[in-house]
């Protein structure tokens, strides 16, 4: 094994094993994280990989475990290094650095300016790259002026005034998620939710529902501030004010990515002031809409994945022939080591769960079900 990346949380960890795997190097990468089960772990590193990705804490395990040889590898990538300080994982750090003899070169990516570096990370000389010099903003930030402390009723008819938008609402409490949630389901707009105290399994079926169009709404912790790779987020909303600078530069940073516009929405109490870190702010102009339509598309799950040798291909063939789909009608594939979700039109869902479940994908008998 040659490479090390080293991520904050699991959601990212997984989003780089995607990417990297989606190049098409020809090298094997894998992925390990808390939350799963660490036989998976084993079974996956019975042949080591080029690449392996994974959370600190687990990785710490591994090698304590002597999973894979230390000596062999030669770079290590502490991607949002920052946030893993933050959330306990120094020593984890510390310990996987001390422990691999062969290290030739150390990398550490945040896009939060001015962080510490720690000792332990030997750099006494760092170069920081900024690929935002180039002066080019596409980013807007305006502020929405709730009548009320409880901004709930606000909350909606912003959502009704951006209509059918990509967004994402951060707030700072998972109770306050279920409780906006809640209204919002009454309201009768669909959203995902999104928050560390989720099984594992739910966070990725959330993310999955989002990215592939399911939802077009989330409703997040800061948890989602960083290592979400949705390539159309129109808008975020700041539905609680953040407490850290670093919190508003990381939310605002999922939305007017890869040259793309965005709008960072600050909603706040009328008698409510501004963090000292926030810039003056122009008033967004909200109008009385109707709720917006739902996506049409529902996420069905596949119990067969790439460690069974199905492919994207084989997928959209067999719902196009077995299925009998319109090839218009086959949405986003995303394709796991034991499994795969695809996004199908609603009015079509049920039908399709009738027609593949318990049937066979690649001469392997699968389950397919409505998640």
């Amino acid at each position: 094994m040659q490479s090390l990346i080293l991520a904050p949380s699991r959601e990212l960890a997984i989003q780089i094993e995607q990417v990297a795997r989606s190049m098409g190097s020809g090298y094997k990468v894998n992925v390990v994280y808390g939350g799963r089960p660490i036989a998976k772990d084993f079974e996956e590193l019975a042949t080591l990989p080029a690449l392996l990705v994974g959370t600190p804490g687990r990785l710490a395990d591994h090698l304590r475990r002597g999973t894979f040889n230390p000596d062999t590898v030669r770079l290590i990538v502490l991607d949002e290094f920052d946030k893993s300080l933050e959330i306990g994982f120094e020593d984890d750090m510390k310990d996987i650095l001390e422990n691999l003899p062969g290290l030739e070169k150390r990398i550490l990516t945040s896009a939060t300016e001015g962080m510490r570096l720690p000792r332990f990370v030997g750099m006494t000389n760092p170069l920081y790259v900024n690929k935002l010099s180039s002066g080019i903003k596409k980013l807007d930030i305006k502020a929405i002026i709730s009548p009320d402390k409880d901004k709930l009723e606000t909350l909606y008819k912003a959502l009704c005034h951006l209509g059918e938008q990509t967004g994402i609402v951060f707030l700072n409490f998972k109770d306050a998620i279920q409780r906006v949630s809640d209204y919002l389901k009454e309201q009768g707009i669909p959203h995902g939710t999104f928050h560390g105290s989720m099984e594992q399994r739910d966070r990725e079926r959330a993310l999955i529902k989002f990215r592939n169009g399911t939802h077009r709404l989330l409703l997040a912790t800061d948890l989602a501030a960083r290592g979400i790779d949705v390539q159309e987020i129109n808008f975020i909303i700041h539905y609680h004010l953040p407490l850290k600078k670093e919190e508003f530069t990381h939310r605002n940073g999922r939305t007017a990515r890869m040259h793309k516009e965005g709008t960072a929405y600050v909603m706040k109490w009328n008698q409510e002031s501004l963090p000292d870190f926030m810039p003056q702010l122009r008033k967004a102009s909200i109008k009385e809409a109707p709720k917006p339509e739902p996506t049409g598309k529902s996420t069905l799950f596949i119990s067969g994945g790439r460690k069974d040798k199905i492919s994207k291909g084989d997928i959209a063939g067999w719902f196009f022939k077995q299925g009998e789909l319109e090839k218009n009608e086959l949405g986003i594939i995303e394709l796991k080591n034991d499994c795969a979700f695809v996004a199908v039109p609603k009015k079509k869902a049920f039908q399709l769960v009738k027609k593949l479940d318990n049937s066979r994908l690649k001469k392997r008998k699968v389950r397919v079900k409505l998640i």
